[in-house]
This record gives structure tokens, sequence and C-alpha cells, in this order.
């Protein structure tokens, strides 16, 4: 078998981009200018871009400069510019400099990243690599991976499956009466069984699989028919696996060359299979934040997420304090596992330290997401190694379209949470920048690590309040803002009197005892404030500033209202 490989043109790259990573804005000499290869960034001032793509990674759109490095791709011979732009179009000045230069321009999704783009050209060259001159490519170019494998099944006088690098099924020709029991089972579960990837893996198959660049046989045995096996591989990177079966009867001799050149064929399907799964989650990442930072079209998100704007929802966030790294990461996605086992049609997205769970309610049930961050917590608690993790729910909304709203509570819940076990850590009230161990509850109980809001109304109320008055308080702060921040500075210890003193709303003996000190030492303290400060804590209004800024210092760090990012 020949094959002629046809030029890839930027029409045939945008006609394989069916997730739209690419916009475009110009074409000033159409769309059949060849495309021969791609180049990242600035290859120094000699460079020749000659028929290249040029991914501008490091251009800044509305820089002054911007115009004049469109100009210097074209002059060096690039044929396409791609850059990333937010909104529809680049500023007026770099779409002249493209139109004058003769180059065309396209933008990259708000969604998508650099990745994605070099993948996508990649792949498009694969497609346009492997030609149209043969019988196998011809159907292939007409009808998809899945008219590939069946044209081939029928030259092999059998049956072929294609899987991808994790054993799932990607496509497969149809399946005869007398098809063994292994193949039925793993077309139905979409998926090879597990048992039969660790017998391939004991037996030597996928080493074999994994290195061999040629088509491996397996003859018939017991009610297993012979099998021919092939790697599809891009250059060194393994892609997947072509399967063929004799189902009942016998593989004809071609079958080895049918099913090698059915894997060069195959290259771009299991390409872009790849770059679907990873632009898709990519996509819905980017819906979800901008749906619950409310940015951008909250409709479009919709779509992108496949909701309907009718759903009840709620939204749970699961965060840990615990510094980035491979452990955290693991557990949030292992959490992100668990959402999805929740509810199937739960969406979710991981930040540094949270990962949030947007959650449809179809029967409003107020305690669903309670459940859920029940499960996250407990999971969390039961991974060896994981750090502390406290989930929240925020009440059900009507439509994800008000799922912010769901995630601000979700978001105090996980602060009431922390400030609670932080407080039973340190009975007198931890200063700031402390990091105390976790504690047990006053029953002996380990501490409660997740809640609805619900459970914690009054406390999310104080919080909500806190975080109004924390302006007024950075500005007019007064000689209550001087004594605690030299206190703090000097280690603390007046912070936690104060803050015992007033929880106990004024009884000296019992604060002295949930601080261990001997009264005398504690109404010291509290002279000492009155007399180096002027604070006077007989005075009401004296004592509900001091409440509130000992609150608000104590929680500096956690007022956020959203996950970093």
């Amino acid at each position: 078998m020949t094959d002629t490989p046809g030029p890839l043109t930027l029409r045939r790259l945008l006609d394989y981009d069916e997730d739209g990573i690419l916009r475009l804005v110009l074409a000033p000499h159409g769309f059949d200018v060849p495309v021969s290869g791609v180049v990242i960034g600035d290859e120094g001032p000699d460079a020749a871009h000659h028929g290249r793509v040029l991914l501008a990674t490091g251009m800044n759109p509305d820089a002054a400069e911007a115009p004049e490095t469109v100009r210097e791709a074209a002059r060096r011979g690039a044929v396409a510019l791609v850059l990333r732009a937010p909104g529809e179009r680049p500023p007026p000045p770099v779409v002249d400099a493209a139109r004058d230069g003769g180059i065309a321009l396209l933008t990259r999704a708000d969604w998508a990243d650099w990745n994605d783009t070099v993948e996508l050209l990649r792949a498009a060259a694969a497609f346009a690599e492997a030609g149209t001159a043969d019988p196998l490519a011809q159907h292939a170019a007409a009808g998809g991976l899945h008219r590939l494998v069946t044209v081939a099944a029928g030259y092999c006088g059998g049956s072929i499956t294609v899987e991808d690098n994790q054993f799932r099924v990607i496509a497969h020709s149809a399946t005869s009466p007398d098809a063994d029991g292994l193949r039925q089972s793993t077309i139905l579960g979409g998926r090879v069984p597990e048992w039969r990837v660790a017998e391939m893996r004991r037996s030597g198959l996928l080493r074999a699989l994994w290195t061999s660049r040629d088509v491996i046989h397996r003859p018939a045995r017991d009610e297993e028919p012979e099998r021919l096996i092939v790697a599809v591989r891009r250059g060194g990177e393994l892609l997947g696996s072509l399967w063929a079966a004799a189902d009942g009867g016998q593989l004809s001799e071609d079958a080895p060359e049918v099913l090698r050149r059915a894997a060069e064929i195959a290259v771009p399907y299991l390409v872009r299979h790849r770059l679907r799964a990873d632009t898709g989650r990519r996509r819905e990442n980017h819906a979800l934040r901008g749906l619950l930072r409310q940015e951008g079209d909250a409709r479009t998100h919709l779509w992108a997420l496949g909701l309907e704007p009718d759903t009840p929802c709620a939204v749970v966030v699961a965060a840990h304090d615990a510094p980035p790294g491979p452990v955290p990461d693991r557990t949030l996605m292992a959490l992100a596992l668990q959402a999805v086992a929740h509810r199937a049609s739960a969406r979710t997205v991981r930040e540094r330290q949270h990962l949030t769970v947007l959650l449809p309610v179809p029967d409003g049930d107020p305690q669903d997401g309670v459940t859920l961050a029940r499960e996250l917590a407990a999971l969390a608690a039961a991974m060896p190694d994981a750090p502390t993790v406290r989930a929240g729910a925020g009440d059900v909304v009507d439509s994800p379209l008000d799922a912010a709203r769901s995630q601000d509570e979700a978001l105090l819940v996980v602060r009431v949470l922390r400030e609670r076990e932080e407080r039973a850590a340190q009975p007198g009230g931890p200063a700031r920048h402390e990091a105390p161990a976790p504690a047990p509850a006053p029953d002996g109980q380990p501490p409660v690590r997740h809640a609805g809001l619900a459970g914690t109304a009054q406390a999310v109320t104080a919080l909500r309040f806190l975080d109004a008055a924390r302006p007024v308080w950075r500005e007019h702060g007064g000689a209550v803002r001087e004594l605690l921040r030299a206190d703090l500075a000097a280690g603390g210890d007046l912070v936690r009197s104060l803050a015992a003193f007033l929880d106990a709303s004024g009884d000296i003996p019992r604060a002295a005892a949930r601080l261990t000190l001997h009264p005398n030492t504690l109404r010291y303290r509290l002279r000492r404030a009155r007399e180096r400060f002027g604070i006077d804590l007989d005075d009401p209004d004296t004592r509900l500033v001091v409440t509130l800024a000992v609150r608000l210092e104590a929680t500096e760090d956690g007022s956020s209202g959203r996950p970093p990012i």
C-alpha cells in the first residue's frame, strides 16, 4: 500500500478544529495557504518561519510593540500568527499590521492553553500526512475512525477494537454472534476489564505492546480466538492500540499488514480523542469558574457545563491549609472523583487549596450538599498523609445562574469550621499567624469538619459583619489597633487575654481558668492595656470595639470571600 501525503492548509487546520480552540480574525491570502509546521515564541532574530504558524506565547496584543511583532513574523515567512486576545478581536493596530504584512491572524480561545494549540496543530498535520491514496485512508477520510475499523475488519476477516492508552474503547467494528466473551464484555463496559489488564501485565503482553513497533500475534487458546495487536504511536509516544480477533474463524494472511496500516491512519484520531478529553475538561473548568465568579456570559457557561437554567443546585467547597504539593493535589483529585461518584452530573474545579463542586439537586433537598460535604471530609480523613480538609455546603439555589451565592456561603462555612477548630485548640483564642495543631472536640470526639449553612448560620452572619467592618477597622482602629498590633508582634499574650475575658463576659476567674493563669495575672494584663493604651474595658463601646478588633485580627488572613486562583 502506498500513500501520497496531502498538504496541511489553513483551511484543513480550521476544519479539523472542531472544538473551537482557534478563532480566525484575518486571512489576507485566503484559506488554501500551505502550513509546514509550528513555531513557539521567538527563536531569535535570524530564525526563519517559512510556511509555519507562529504561536505568540509572550506577546501582549495591547503593547505598543505588538504591531511590529506581527510585521516581523510576516517578514520571516510565517503564514499565520496565533495570539491570546481577550474578546472577539485583537486591537485594530495588530489587525492592520497583519493585513499589511499578508499574514493570517488567529486568536486562542480563553478556556484553552498553548499546549492545546500545539496539540491541535500537530494532530491536524498528522491527518494531512495520512493522505487518501489507499482504500483504508480514503474510508477514514470519508467516515472517520469507525469507518476505518469497519473496513479494516473486513480485510482482516475478523473484528477490530481501538483502545486508548487507558484501555478505554474508542471505536470498534461490528461484533459477530461468535465473538468471545472478553470482546463482548470489553465493548459493553467501554474498557478492558481490570482482571484482563492485570493478566496482560503478569504475562508480559503489556511490556511487549508498549515496546514493540510491530504486530504482536497471540495464537488461539482454550476459548480465546487468535488475536493480533499493534500499538498506535506518534513518534515515541504511545497513544493506544488496535486489536483484531478472529471471531470464530481465521484472520486473513494480510491481516498484519492491514492492522499496521490502520494503526498509522488511526494516529490523528487518537490524538484528537485525547485532545477532546483535555480541552473538554479545560472548557468545563473555564465555564464553571466563569459561572461562579460571574464573569462572561452565564448562559454560555451553562451550555458548556451541560446544565439547564432551572436546575436547583448547591455549591460544596472542600479546602485544606497545606502548602501546594503532590499530596494535597492527589487529595483534591480523589475528592473530585468522590463528588462525581455521589452524583454523575456534579461539576468540579480544583484550585490551589480548594475543590469547588457545583452539585445539581433535582429534588431541592437542602441536606444533599451537606451529605456530600460529610463524604468529602470523611474521605480526606481516611486517606493516609492527606492534609486536614474541611467541607462546607451552601444553601440550594433555584438555578446554576445563582451558584455564586451558594459558593460564598460554602466558603464562609469552611471559615467557620476552621475558626471553631482553632478556638478549641486554644481556648483563649489563637493569635493571628499561629497554626495550632487540630484538637479534639470537648467531648473527646474528632473535630467536626463538615457543615451546611443551617448548622452555622449565626457564625456565618458574624463573619459577614466582620468582613463588612474590616475596611473601617483598618482605617479607624485608633488606640485599639495600636494595642493589638504591638501585642501580636510581641507574642499575642494580651490579645489572648482580651479574647478570653470577652468570651467569658467579663468573668475574670473563669477567663483566667481558660487561660491557665492566676486571676491576678489576668487583672494585671488588663490593667496594663488601660495604662499603656487608654483602653477602658468598663466602657461598653470600647468593649464592642475590642471584641470586633480581636476577631478581625484573628481572621485577617482568612477574610477572602473567594478561593485563591
